[in-house]
């Protein structure tokens, strides 16, 4: 299921924002060892580990909104919802960074 972040940017500053939110992610939850790789030039795989299992998915980045995918294992479902809240707050903040030239 697709979890979609909207936002008024165009697709490059939304990349922008998207890249400072993991960027900012990553130090902040730095023991759940987050990865991104962006496959190009506004699609990444983004993993991390949670209690021994890794958490993997995908990101897009597109003029008007942000979608992401995560693939669960099934003994974490019940964290996908909190996984995908986390990483959400952390685009939606700096979505408002990027608005006032922050980013």
């Amino acid at each position: 299921m697709k979890h979609v972040v909207t936002h008024d940017l165009g697709q490059e500053r939304a990349k922008a924002a998207a890249v400072a939110a993991f960027d900012s992610y990553a130090q902040k939850f730095s023991k759940y060892s987050p990865k991104v790789d962006w496959t190009s030039t506004n699609k990444a795989q983004i993993s991390f580990q949670v209690k021994g299992f890794t958490l993997s998915g995908a990101l897009e980045v597109l003029d008007r909104s942000i979608e992401m995918d995560l693939d669960v294992p099934f003994l974490l479902k019940p964290f996908k919802g909190q996984a995908l809240s986390v990483i959400e707050g952390e685009i939606k903040e700096w979505i408002q960074k990027a608005k006032t030239g922050a980013v």
